[in-house]
């Protein structure tokens, strides 16, 4: 399998650091370049190609929607994650408005950027931005968005929550959402904690009543 090229542009050096060593863990990502600016990644992409970009918005000398815009102008190919601390309606419709793929959120799990990543790349429409989407959509979302929402489900959460309400095993799990068990064992216990139950037969219930079985 041919790794997919990253490059990541955030002003907070750490914490891309700290991301970047997280998705290099993933056997299919490649993190080949991580920036402090906009104007970087427009010289690195001069030089190299990349499957990929995650940007940050704010960025001294040319901040994330610069460069997004850019890249457009360029007609570059290449695909736009956002990732943001802005829970904000106005930049995320901007966002989308400049043609990126997805939003995600500083504080999401780092399953759930992994996940939006995965989805991108194989190109089906993702824009990941829950509350946003909830505060900003013309129809209220169903019910099960709104169970989401109220437990503050992450959109993998949900996922694996879906296919245990239909009584599917964690290794059954894993092996459709090619994920390890040990990660399907680990959200499993997320959403138990979330869903304030204590055993399968309660997660069960719990799902069937929102409507997922």
């Amino acid at each position: 399998m041919q790794k997919k090229k990253i490059i990541m542009a955030d002003d907070h050096k750490m914490f891309a650091q700290g991301m970047a060593n997280i998705l290099n863990r993933e056997p299919d990502f490649d993190i080949v370049g991580i920036f402090t600016n906009g104007r970087q990644v427009l010289s690195h992409l001069q030089q190299q190609e990349a499957d990929l970009l995650i940007t940050d918005m704010n960025m001294p000398g040319m901040d994330g929607i610069g460069l997004i815009q850019e890249l457009k102008k360029q007609k570059s190919k290449i695909q736009i994650i956002v990732l943001s601390m802005y829970d904000d309606e106005e930049i995320f419709k901007n966002c989308v408005k400049q043609g990126i793929s997805a939003y995600v959120l500083k504080n999401a799990d780092p399953e759930e950027l992994i996940y939006t990543i995965h989805e991108v790349i194989e190109k089906r429409h993702i824009i990941n931005f829950q509350h946003v989407l909830y505060q900003a959509a013309d129809n209220p979302f169903d019910h099960l968005d709104t169970y989401a929402l109220k437990f503050k489900l992450s959109k993998r959460e949900f996922e694996i929550l879906s296919y245990i309400a239909k009584g599917k095993t964690n290794k059954e799990i894993s092996e459709i959402l090619h994920l390890s068990v040990h990660t399907v064992e680990t959200h499993r216990k997320h959403i138990h904690a979330k869903l304030n139950v204590s055993s399968s037969a309660e997660l069960i219930k719990k799902a069937i009543d929102m409507g997922l079985g």
